[in-house]
């Protein structure tokens, strides 16, 4: 790939070695999770980066919270959501375009999101984008987006395996990306919303308190039946509202 490879992301590292622990059974379907304390001390990690992997591993599905009970690993991760492919900074504009200000444009092996969605295999490498959208001099939505291997986009769909390779304008999105270089190309999306917080790491980049509540929405993008772009959006309160639709 033309992007150098970064060092992986702590709490990527943190998110995988739990949920390594959950394949292997060490945290069997329906099992609680011990407390944050109590794991943090096995994982030798701090609480604050322990929770910021259990908000990631919640929101992608293999976990959820009981009340008076704790963390419990899930059978399946869920599906419901909305269908529309068009980047999120025009998504949510309200007559002028959000920016897109660039944090990080790297490459990460697969964790059990893109793994699940983009099918990729353990030891693939994909190219990863973190954005902040801001609008008016605050931050509207945070993005982290995900392009398949670059064997698979230039099987599939090489237009938009080139126009990454191009190195374009950082300040823009993927999905604007792939949007513009899919003139004559059918793609198919399905995406997930759902209610969640923000958490330490992205309070800090969206500068608001982690605790702030937050909506997730989880995007896949496809050719045929193959997933290229995978994408996870997090719009906190007050953010630019979502337009949905919906249809049979």
């Amino acid at each position: 790939m033309a992007v150098s490879r970064q060092q992986r992301r702590p709490v990527v590292v943190l998110y995988e070695r739990i949920a390594d622990a959950i394949h292997e059974g060490i945290y069997p379907p329906g099992s609680t999770l011990p407390s944050e304390p109590r794991l943090a001390t096995e994982l030798g990690v701090s609480r604050p980066a322990l929770r910021e992997a259990l908000l990631l591993l919640q929101e992608d599905g293999l976990l959820s919270v009981r009340r008076g009970v704790g963390r419990t690993v899930n059978d399946r991760p869920p599906r419901r959501g909305y269908e529309h492919i068009q980047p999120l900074e025009e998504l949510l504009s309200t007559g002028a375009t959000l920016r897109v200000r660039p944090l990080l444009r790297a490459v990460e092996e697969p964790t059990d999101f893109t793994t699940q969605h983009l099918l990729a295999p353990a030891r693939a490498e994909l190219r990863f984008w973190e954005s902040v959208l801001t609008g008016e001099g605050t931050a509207a939505a945070l993005s982290h987006e995900w392009a398949a291997a670059e064997e698979v986009l230039d099987r599939t769909h090489p237009a938009f395996a080139e126009a990454l390779r191009a190195a374009p304008a950082p300040a823009t999105s993927m999905l604007a990306v792939l949007t513009a270089a899919s003139r004559g190309v059918a793609l198919t999306a399905h995406s997930g919303v759902s209610a969640t917080l923000l958490g330490q790491r992205r309070g800090e980049q969206l500068r608001r308190p982690a605790d702030t509540p937050a909506v997730l929405v989880t995007q896949v993008v496809r050719v045929g039946e193959t997933p290229i772009m995978a994408a996870k959006h997090m719009l906190p309160t007050g953010a630019p509202a979502l337009p949905v639709l919906q249809s049979n």
